[in-house]
């Protein structure tokens, strides 16, 4: 679904009354999978920084569910899977350019490992079973895919997707993948920040909000309320 689409979808629902009811409903199915944590992480680097590429369906709520978290310190909407000239939205959501719209989050790992975000992925930000889609979003850019920047990330992501697809927590195999990561680039300005900005959208507020109400339920400890921004009104 493009962005036009989205706006479209957003204001026909509000228009017919449902955005306390249709809210409510989908909220119901906005529920978190609680997974183990992962058996194999990375060992806690040196560096003050890290970087970690994840895509799980619309990078909105995605970018929101990890601007929550504590120890990162910046979280950006971007694209990955494909290649420069087709890094843009107008592209990307035709569903033929090989990217995904993908979150590039920066973080501490004296704070939060790689193997704990991967958990928040898999548990919160998305629904790891949906091929090529997640929600109303349909195409191979909505894909679920970690984009490892090196074979310390390769090596717990492809441990933790085995992990879990032998806990019996899903309904179904994990559809995630593992692809490496060639580059990634920054989305438009509009799409950062989008849901601390649009906070009444309707495909917000039904699709990212509960993501968002989850990890606070689901990893307290890793909750933060103030959430780290891309924008000018982050700093």
């Amino acid at each position: 679904m493009n962005f036009q689409a989205k706006k479209f979808c957003a204001a026909l629902a509000a228009a017919c009354g449902l955005l306390a009811a249709g809210a409510g409903a989908s909220r119901a199915a906005e529920t978190a999978f609680i997974i183990p944590a992962p058996s194999v992480d990375e060992a806690q680097a040196a560096a003050a920084q890290e970087k970690a590429v994840i895509a799980g369906g619309c990078f909105w709520g995605v970018q929101a569910v990890f601007q929550h978290v504590k120890g990162v310190s910046n979280a950006v909407s971007g694209y990955a899977g494909g290649k420069t000239d087709t890094a843009n939205y107008d592209t990307v959501s035709g569903g033929r350019s090989g990217h995904a719209e993908a979150v590039e989050i920066t973080y501490d790992p004296k704070q939060v490992s790689y193997g704990q975000l991967l958990q928040i992925y898999f548990s919160v930000a998305h629904d790891p079973t949906q091929l090529n889609r997640q929600g109303p979003d349909r195409g191979t850019q909505y894909r679920s895919t970690v984009f490892p920047a090196n074979d310390g990330q390769r090596k717990v992501a492809e441990a933790y997707i085995a992990q879990l697809n032998k806990t019996g927590v899903y309904s179904k195999p994990l559809a995630t993948t593992v692809e490496p990561l060639q580059a990634f680039y920054p989305a438009e300005g509009y799409h950062q920040d989008y849901l601390v900005r649009n906070p009444n959208s309707m495909y917000i507020v039904i699709n990212d909000v509960p993501k968002v109400e989850n990890l606070a339920k689901t990893f307290p400890d890793k909750y933060r309320d103030k959430p780290v921004l891309v924008g000018a009104n982050g700093k």
